[in-house]
């Protein structure tokens, strides 16, 4: 997690917290600059923080923005380049299989061993298409 703050950090991506009614984390794009706000309050733990933040770092990264109104096709593929993002940057493909090959399989242990929620490493390991827990 702090990795990804010191990311956003010297990536010029200030992370603003603050009370949302509606989300836990959200990024916008103001004149070409990205802020990413998020509730803490909201937040059930470390890994929860982590997929949250790492998925909006990927909006920022990828400039995968839309508007409210936008067709869900549109929203579906900038919702899937940031979680490829944060795919990317949380469970690279060679550590994923370094822990499979360690024997670390079931989606709990690897979950706590990446640091991330076990739907995350769901769609980590759909991602990368190497095995289904």
């Amino acid at each position: 997690l702090d990795d990804l703050y010191e990311y956003a950090d010297e990536h010029d991506i200030p992370i603003i917290p603050f009370e949302m009614p509606e989300s836990e984390c959200m990024s916008v794009m103001v004149d070409g600059d990205c802020y990413i706000g998020i509730d803490p309050t909201k937040l059930d733990s470390t890994a929860d923080e982590t997929v949250k933040l790492a998925h909006d770092l990927g909006h920022c990264e990828t400039g995968s923005f839309y508007y409210g109104y936008s067709p869900l096709q549109l929203r579906c593929q900038c919702e899937h380049k940031a979680d490829v993002w944060a795919i990317k940057k949380l469970i690279p493909k060679d550590e994923l299989i370094e822990a499979f090959k360690s024997g670390i399989v079931e989606k709990w242990d690897l979950a706590e061993y990446f640091n991330v929620t076990e739907d995350f490493v769901l769609k980590a390991v759909e991602y990368y298409d190497i095995i289904r827990i």
